[in-house]
């Protein structure tokens, strides 16, 4: 297959047209396509067999006039002519695909009998239970959560002013922390193995839309998101899989740093010699569990924030321009700023026509986050505008010194707000007053959150110099999307799971080296960050521990 990068074609729409449109309405029809790539490859249509999109995306930066561009897989009828065309084609943008397909690295030996255990149902968890499942080692999969049906009218109970379930929430359950977020698959990770073409091709077949195969930013949000991690669910336990919710792991079988079996609710024993270790960014518990019996780990740099909401109009005009800013789909942004304290600064889970949610874990802390549906239809936009931290911004040396420094900041989010989201407008924020001190203020926008939320003075939630930090970001990106840091932008906090605060250390073998036959996992365990490269490490994970069970 011959290979056509940066294949641009116009992008004209009909002014009259009323309805937003998606993005899979934005693809050229084919008959474009295959005029443009005969042009490029010095062919006749007619050589050409098929045309496949790899990848799509906008540009924007002629705005008005804006772009189409593609990458283009190319088949033609003659095959055997593809290489000669492409050596005498002067064009550096084609050449042949040399993308490898993905190969699971182990054949199932049916005298292995260990059934190897998977402790968390996050994107990490489900993709290693899922490929150790699809190729024979019955794995065993245990969430302290529930399944996503029960976990999601946790969830909304919760939001609409009822008890925080502390097994059930937005960080714990089926699907972990992404399943109530935007639902992005984008990952900046390398992929010379095929796992990110494997993590997306898996979802596709599990119920995503197919356009997550080639949009360069691709998402499924919250809603598609669920339907798919109940097909993965389905999938294990049709291939010899076994699923345990309510199952959090309290201990650990170990004999001569081996590992044995595992505990389960203080109570029930699962014998195995193979355990992956995928809990999440939040099992804080278990983090001092681990802490407690010596399992090697330490603190890690991460970043904390607050939440930014503009009207997602003013968002799509500053990316689109005016022209069509009501017609495509709500866009997207990423910022980054270097302040004069030395901290750098980001916007963190962008999430287009979405909503704020109140993403709790514990009694008496609050966290945040951001979430979409698939059609991000929310008048919103919001981001996280994150600064970093590191091991020395914290109070001592401990492995969970991280941990107790979310826990301190999330503990004076709640009291701020007296347990629901505390809110401001930057203006107030800046002003160092609140809105309802504010007399005579005129009525502005409201925020678009998914659960209690008051206003309340945000000015000194974060560290002084993460403040300073702060405002110093948020007028740079002023200057890149104009109306960025206006008066009646809604702030909210805190934002501090943006990755976890620890790293349990692993060696080559991808084991710990406190406890053979353990296996740190995805975000939780610092080697990930976000859905798709949680799910990536799942699935390397799974190739280990099916290679070690070959042994």
């Amino acid at each position: 297959m011959i290979v056509i990068n940066q294949v641009k074609t116009e992008l004209v729409l009909d002014n009259n047209y009323q309805k937003r449109i998606t993005e899979a309405d934005l693809i050229d029809n084919k008959e474009i396509l295959y005029k443009k790539t005969a042009r490029i490859l010095g062919v006749h249509i007619s050589e050409i067999e098929d045309i496949k999109i790899m990848k799509h995306s906008i540009d924007a930066r002629k705005k008005p006039q804006l772009f189409q561009v593609y990458t283009l897989g190319v088949v033609l009828c003659d095959t055997k002519k593809e290489a000669a065309i492409v050596r005498r084609n002067k064009n550096s943008t084609v050449t042949l695909d040399e993308q490898k397909s993905y190969v699971f690295p182990a054949v199932y030996n049916k005298k292995c009998m260990d059934r190897p255990v998977v402790i968390g149902m996050g994107p990490a968890g489900l993709l290693c239970g899922y490929m150790l499942a699809k190729h024979g080692y019955r794995p065993i999969l245990l969430e302290r959560g529930y399944d996503v049906d029960t976990r999601t009218k946790d969830v909304e109970a919760f939001w609409n002013g009822a008890k925080l379930n502390l097994e059930s929430n937005v960080q714990f359950g089926e699907g972990g922390a992404g399943t109530f977020s935007d639902g992005k698959l984008n990952t900046l990770v390398k992929d010379k193995m095929g796992r990110n073409r494997e993590v997306l091709r898996i979802f596709v077949e599990c119920g995503a839309p197919e356009q997550i195969l080639y949009e360069s930013k691709p998402h499924i949000g919250t809603d598609v998101l669920k339907t798919v991690v109940i097909n993965i669910r389905k999938f294990i336990l049709q291939n010899g899989g076994t699923v345990c919710f309510g199952s959090k792991v309290t201990g650990f079988i170990v004999k001569d740093k081996r590992l044995q079996g595992v505990i389960v609710n203080n109570a029930d024993t699962i014998y195995t010699t193979q355990a992956v270790l995928a809990i999440g960014h939040s099992a804080r518990d278990t983090f001092a569990y681990l802490n407690q019996i010596h399992i090697s780990m330490e603190a890690k740099a991460f970043a904390i924030g607050l939440r930014v909401e503009h009207p997602q109009q003013l968002i799509n005009e500053n990316m689109y321009g005016d022209r069509y800013g009501n017609m495509l789909p709500a866009a997207s942004y990423k910022l980054t700023a270097q302040t004069s304290t030395g901290r750098g600064v980001y916007s963190f889970c962008m999430c287009p026509g979405g909503y704020v949610v109140n993403a709790s874990s514990e009694s008496g802390k609050l966290a945040i986050n951001g979430m979409s549906y698939f059609d991000r239809d929310s008048s919103h936009a919001n981001s996280a505008i994150i600064v970093q931290v590191t091991p020395q911004d914290y109070m001592d040396s401990s492995p969970l010194a991280g941990v107790e420094f979310q826990r301190d900041l999330e503990k004076k989010a709640y009291q701020l707000g007296k347990g629901a989201v505390p809110v401001q407008y930057y203006g107030d924020f800046l002003k160092n007053c609140s809105f309802e001190e504010e007399k005579g203020s005129v009525k502005r926008e409201l925020p678009c959150i998914k659960g209690r939320y008051t206003f309340a003075n945000l000015r000194g939630l974060l560290p002084e110099e993460c403040e300073k930090a702060f405002i110093e970001a948020m007028e740079q990106f002023d200057r890149k999307i104009h109306g960025y840091a206006a008066e009646n932008v809604l702030l909210s906090g805190i934002e501090s799971r943006t990755s976890s605060a620890v790293r349990i250390h692993r060696g080559e073998d991808l084991q710990s080296p406190s406890m053979i036959g353990l296996y740190p996992c995805g975000e939780g365990a610092g080697y990930a960050g976000g859905i798709t490269s949680a799910a990536m490490d799942g699935i390397l994970v799974a190739e280990r521990v099916a290679l070690n069970l070959l042994l």
